[in-house]
This record gives C-alpha cells, sequence and structure tokens, in this order.
C-alpha cells in the first residue's frame, strides 16, 4: 500500500513539473511574441514620424525652389506610398517585411534626390526652418536604424527560444512560429561610387 501511494506521489510530481514547465514555456513564448509585435510597432512608429516630417520640409523647400516641381511631386507620392503600406503585427513575415522596406526605401531614395536639389539652393541651405527640419529628418533616420536593430534583437531572442528543447516541442503545439528579420535592401553591402 505505502509502495503504490509512492509511486503515485512521484507520478503527480513529475505530471505537476511538467505541467508547470509548459506553463510557464507558453506564457514566456506569449511575453516574447508580444515583445517582436510591440518592437515592430515601435518600427512603424519611428517610420510614421519621417513621413509627418516630410510635408514641412516639402513646403520649406517648395518656397525657394518652386520649379522643381517633379522632384517634390516625387517625395509626396513616395511618402504616400510608404504611409499606406502597413503590417499587422501578427502577420509578419518575409514578404511583408520586404514590402514594407520597398516602400520605405522608395520614400529614402525621393528624399535623396530632394536633399541634391537642396545643394543648388545656397539660400535655402541656410534657411533656420530648413536646417531644423534637415536635422530632425537625420535624427529620425538614426532612430530608424536603431529601432530596425532593437526588432532584429527581439525576434532574434523570441526565435531562439521557441527554437530550443523542449520549448520547440511546445511551440510547435501552441503555434508559436519564428519570425523573420527586418533585412538590408539588396545591394546595401557594396559601398557607392563616388565620381566627380
Amino acid at each position: 500500500m505505502k509502495k503504490s501511494l509512492i509511486i503515485l506521489g512521484v507520478v503527480a510530481l513529475i505530471i505537476m513539473i511538467a505541467i508547470s514547465s509548459i506553463v510557464g514555456s507558453y506564457n514566456n513564448m506569449v511575453t516574447m511574441d508580444e515583445s517582436v509585435s510591440g518592437q515592430w510597432s515601435q518600427v512603424e512608429n519611428v517610420y510614421q514620424r519621417r513621413a509627418d516630417l516630410i510635408p514641412n520640409l516639402v513646403n520649406t523647400v517648395k518656397g525657394y525652389a518652386s520649379h522643381e516641381k517633379e522632384t517634390l511631386e516625387g517625395v509626396i507620392e513616395a511618402r504616400s506610398k510608404a504611409t499606406q503600406t502597413t503590417i499587422d503585427p501578427s502577420k509578419l513575415n518575409a514578404e511583408s517585411i520586404k514590402q514594407f522596406a520597398a516602400a520605405q526605401d522608395g520614400l529614402s531614395s525621393a528624399l535623396s534626390k530632394l536633399m541634391v536639389v537642396v545643394e543648388r539652393y545656397p539660400d535655402l541651405k541656410a534657411n533656420q526652418n530648413f536646417l531644423e527640419l534637415q536635422a530632425q529628418l537625420e535624427g529620425t533616420e538614426n532612430r530608424i536604424s536603431v529601432e530596425r536593430k532593437k526588432f532584429n534583437d527581439t525576434a532574434k531572442e523570441y526565435n531562439t527560444f521557441i527554437r530550443k528543447f523542449p520549448k520547440n516541442i511546445w511551440a510547435g503545439m501552441f503555434g508559436f512560429e519564428k519570425r523573420d528579420y527586418f533585412e538590408a535592401q539588396a545591394g546595401a553591402e557594396k559601398a557607392p561610387e563616388v565620381q566627380f
């Protein structure tokens, strides 16, 4: 009788430890999954900040370079495309991240063209409003870089956690899937060629 009670006690203890492990792992996966989604929202937040600065920048440039209509319209159109491209954090995958990055890269390209135009107008380059907007835009570009890195770090931590044994079993059972990273655009590893 005592022997069977001891066996039942040991089995009950093993079951409780297993359930505790599963519950703890599940809760950690939920927390980490939410961290990835939250960090993605922060990436979108800084991209939105950049998009919000652009109308002021365009209006300031427009006053000095009104005949650069094509460049200004290109920036406005690229901004529109970039702000229309959003991703549901629960459906964050490589394809949606690439689509988002492509829209943002289009805006970056249009802004680069705008800055080239600005070089032709010394009065504009000395304008206090323009200088402040340019500084804010540069700061925002730095923030974008920082938030993209934080997103990738958060996704890496989550991916590592759900791929380790035995958590990979629980992750598979509960539908937790690997998150994709925000990657540099193709060709970014090559330095731009500057010619004078």
